[in-house]
């Protein structure tokens, strides 16, 4: 990994980390060939987009591939049946 790219993912951390609009710090940058991809959990879809589109407004010039995941936040609809 070069001394750049490594440059590049501490500021997407910075930023992820330290814009109030953000403000995660369970979120991962990580490097898969030419892509950077981000990953983790939060707690809504919405939330999810926002992150992603402050990221690709930010570094426009990156290839990033959003890979967050929604984390349930609700109680369990049904009754989970144990055998």
């Amino acid at each position: 990994m070069t001394h750049q790219s490594d440059y590049l993912e501490e500021s997407i951390q910075r930023l992820l980390t330290e814009d109030g609009r953000i403000a995660e710090q369970g979120i991962t940058v990580q490097r898969r060939e030419q892509t950077l991809v981000l990953g983790g959990e939060v707690e809504s879809a919405e939330r999810r987009d926002e992150i992603c589109r402050q990221i690709t407004a930010n570094f426009p010039d990156v290839e990033i591939t959003c890979d967050i995941g929604i984390t349930r936040t609700s109680a369990p609809a049904e009754v989970e049946e144990i055998s």
